[in-house]
């Protein structure tokens, strides 16, 4: 059996940071302590730099461990550990991990496998009490991050352009709805991407740079087609036909922008097939929706 302890306070102070390959969260300077089936064990350094296994240095890092404050014994499939730091300021929030059965961090390179379960809690030192906090300290803005640009971009963006192109028999009815489809779409996607922003810059992610650059497109060419709302010709104009062509084509595009870039949002948080179910299934209804509404508008 392996646990690894990782401390740290959730500020950016220092350049040490966790590894965790299901998300881009950086929680900085952590030693590892690994164990084995003895009564006992050892403790091992890392500095993680990045989420790839080179960027994983063993006996690196600035957090200190006072010699012989480092106990750890097993007892009844229970393991106990006590340890005392040097430090400035101590920090408040600590996450144990454990990693798979069996294996043990080995010479020469004492490579890391991917811990299959944690548990962060927070200290409060004045007090000598703990909690425990569910999930990653950036879960809940991440999946805000994830919902807001999945309903607004990739579904009610969708909605809208499909009630546009075959709910024209209801004059005014159809124009009406699609523009309020649209801006709730549009807002609820620019909140999603700030979110996005405000993760990034708590995370430090770094590979998040195509993600990014595609939000942005995507949000300009949203702002663009509510700008062309305001330019919008009358139908008698003989720019009329250009503008539907602008207006159309960038929406399609922006479309399969938002649906590629949720997909790869997905990917990137390592969020599970769940996601890519979920929002698969709604991409899927909505594409036989307007494949059905297609077909109905040819057969007349």
């Amino acid at each position: 059996m392996e646990l690894h302890l990782i401390s740290a306070r959730l500020q950016r102070l220092h350049r040490d940071r966790i590894l965790h390959q299901r998300s881009d969260d950086r929680i900085q300077r952590r030693p590892r302590l690994v164990t084995s089936r003895r009564r006992g064990g050892q403790a091992k350094q890392y500095f993680l730099g990045g989420q790839s296994p080179g960027e994983v240095t063993p006996d690196q890092g600035d957090l200190v461990i006072v010699n012989g404050s480092l106990k750890i014994e097993s007892v009844s499939s229970r393991l106990y550990m006590s340890f005392q730091l040097t430090a400035e300021t101590p920090r408040q929030s600590i996450l144990y991990a454990k990693g798979p059965a069996g294996f043990f961090p080995s010479s020469p390179g004492f490579r890391l496998r991917e811990h299959q379960s944690m548990t962060t809690t927070t200290i409060n030192y004045n007090t000598g009490s703990q909690s425990v906090v569910k999930g990653s300290p950036h879960s809940k803005l991440r999946k805000t991050h994830g919902l807001l640009n999945m309903i607004g971009w990739g579904i009610l963006i969708i909605i809208g352009a499909i009630v546009a192109r075959h709910m024209k028999q209801w004059e005014p009815a159809w124009f009406y709805s699609h523009i309020a489809v649209q801006i709730i779409g549009f807002l609820l996607g620019l909140n999603g991407i700030i979110c996005g922003l405000v993760l990034e810059n708590r995370t430090n992610a770094s590979n998040v740079s195509t993600h990014k650059a595609l939000g942005i497109t995507i949000l300009v060419m949203g702002g663009l087609q509510v700008l062309a709302l305001l330019a919008r010709p009358d139908k008698e104009s003989k720019y009329r036909k250009y503008w539907n062509w602008y207006h159309h084509n960038i929406g399609r595009a922006m479309i399969i922008l938002a649906i590629s870039n949720i997909f790869y949002g997905i990917h990137l948080a390592k969020a599970g097939s769940s996601w890519n179910a979920g929002y698969g299934s709604a991409v899927g209804i909505l594409a036989l929706a307007a494949i059905g509404l297609e077909v109905r508008k040819f057969l007349k």
